[in-house]
This record gives structure tokens, C-alpha cells and sequence, in this order.
């Protein structure tokens, strides 16, 4: 080989490494971006206000904030607005008060702020956490539906399962950047409305938009008859969602949460 040829590839071998350390060098930033751009801009205002959060249940379905044992008078069908802020007042707060800022989670249960510091539950720009106790007159499987419990006097105005806005656009993106969990001893269940491409590892379900299937994805848990199960319901915005963005902040959100026990076929227990 002559001396000239063994530049020749000498410097061929280095403009393709310049070019591979570039290549890679402009992926190292894209990922970059996608891992900082869902979250909103550092010092900017960062919450969303005057959410609503009811609650249904199916007609052998029943629930409360406090644990009553067997002494299924004691729960009902609907818990309201003004319990979820007696529940909040030991967190010296209430649901029109309440800020949601954007955090994240791996696993639904532990928190964190985009620079990975921990976010307390009903803390000031944080997100909502409540315990409620289900219990059932028979065994049921308890699952999340978009249809509404039955027309009668208490569920009056009730519908099923959602979550909505007032706000115009582009804050009304922050309905696609909600999440809901609900944590038993069965495990952990997350509802994402308007199901996307995944952002986090934490595994998802959303809801159908016409005729609910009851299946496994959007079963909850199953409680034994006239035994009480404790659930935490947390309520977030996902900060690696690509909607939670700058155009959501100060965006109005409404959750509507009704659940329904089924058999294990997935029927509707009448």
C-alpha cells in the first residue's frame, strides 16, 4: 500500500467518524428536547383551578370517606363537593383552592416534580390524593364507566365517568394531559382520558367514547360482599405529557369519576 492511498482511507475513516459523532451529537439534543419540552417553562405560573370531582356508584355499589365496617347504611351513592373539602381541610386546603402543578410518576403512587424533588399529595402546586372506603351488597368487580347510574332522585345530574373543560382553546389541551389513579391492595389502575402515545413507563387505560365493554383493562378491584376495600384516588397532570405544555396553565378542569360492579364475565350486576 502506498503512502498517499494510506492517507486516502486514513481520512475517509475520519470524516466518517466526524459525521457519526455529529449524528450522534444531534440525537443526544433531541432527546434532550422531548424529555424537558411536555413540562412548562421554569418560573411561569403552573396549575390549574375550579375543578369539580364527583363521585357515582352502581346501585349495589356504595362508597365513603370514612370506614363504617359491614354497616352499609352508613355509605352512599354520591360523595360530593362539600366532603372532598371537609377531607381536604386537615391539608389546611379545598378544591377551589387546590393547584395542580405538573409532576410525574413511575409507578402511581410515589411523585416528582420535573427536576426530580418529591411532590406531597394536596400540597400547594402539587396534585390531589383522597382515601374513600367501597363496599358492595354482593361480590362484584368494581370498574370505571362513561355510562351514568340509574335515574333516580339522588343521582339526579349525574353522569358517567369524564373529564372536561370550559376553558378555550389551547387550555382545553389539558384534558389530554389528566391522569386518574386508583390504588387498592389489588394494585394500582391508571386512567388516561384521551389516550395518546405512552410518556411514561406507568401503563395506562382509557375509556370507549360509544358502548362500554367491561374487561381487565378497566377493572379497578374486587371487593368480597359487605367488606369494605380502601382505594386512594389521586388526580394529576403529567408533566411528560406532550400536552402539558405552557398553553394549559390556568386551564379549568372537571372530572365526573362513576364506577359500576360487574360479575366475572364483565355483566353489569342489576
Amino acid at each position: 500500500m502506498s503512502l498517499k492511498t494510506y492517507f486516502d482511507k486514513n481520512r475517509k475513516r475520519l470524516r466518517k467518524r466526524k459525521r457519526l459523532i455529529a449524528f450522534l451529537s444531534i440525537l443526544a439534543v433531541l432527546g434532550l428536547t422531548t424529555a424537558t419540552y411536555a413540562w412548562f417553562t421554569v418560573n411561569t405560573f403552573a396549575g390549574v383551578q375550579d375543578f369539580e370531582l364527583n363521585i357515582s356508584t352502581g346501585e349495589d355499589l356504595r362508597v365513603s370517606m370514612e370506614n363504617h365496617g359491614s354497616d352499609i347504611k352508613q355509605y352512599v351513592h354520591v360523595i360530593t363537593n362539600e366532603m372532598i373539602d371537609s377531607y381536604l381541610r386537615k391539608h389546611n386546603t379545598s378544591l377551589k383552592d387546590l393547584i395542580l402543578a405538573p409532576v410525574t410518576t413511575r409507578n402511581g403512587s410515589s411523585f416528582t416534580y420535573e427536576r426530580g424533588s418529591a411532590a406531597e399529595a394536596n400540597d400547594m402546586d402539587s396534585y390531589f390524593e383522597m382515601k374513600c372506603w367501597f363496599i358492595a351488597t354482593t361480590d362484584m368487580y368494581v370498574h370505571l364507566t362513561t355510562e351514568g347510574p340509574q335515574d333516580t332522585e339522588e343521582y339526579a345530574g349525574v353522569d358517567g365517568t369524564k373529564v372536561s373543560t370550559p376553558s378555550p382553546a389551547p387550555q382545553s389541551d389539558i384534558v389530554k394531559a389528566i391522569r386518574l389513579g386508583f390504588q387498592t391492595d389489588d394494585g394500582v389502575k391508571t386512567w388516561e382520558p384521551n389516550k395518546g402515545n405512552p410518556a411514561t413507563s406507568l401503563t395506562t387505560f382509557d375509556l370507549p367514547s360509544g358502548t362500554m365493554d367491561y374487561n381487565n383493562s378497566n377493572q379497578l378491584f374486587h371487593l368480597d360482599k359487605l367488606t369494605p376495600k380502601q382505594a386512594t384516588l389521586r388526580l394529576w397532570m403529567e408533566g411528560e405529557d406532550p400536552e402539558c405544555d405552557n398553553d394549559v396553565q390556568e386551564a379549568k378542569l372537571r372530572v365526573q369519576l362513576s364506577f359500576i360492579g360487574c360479575d366475572e364475565n364483565g355483566e353489569p350486576i342489576s
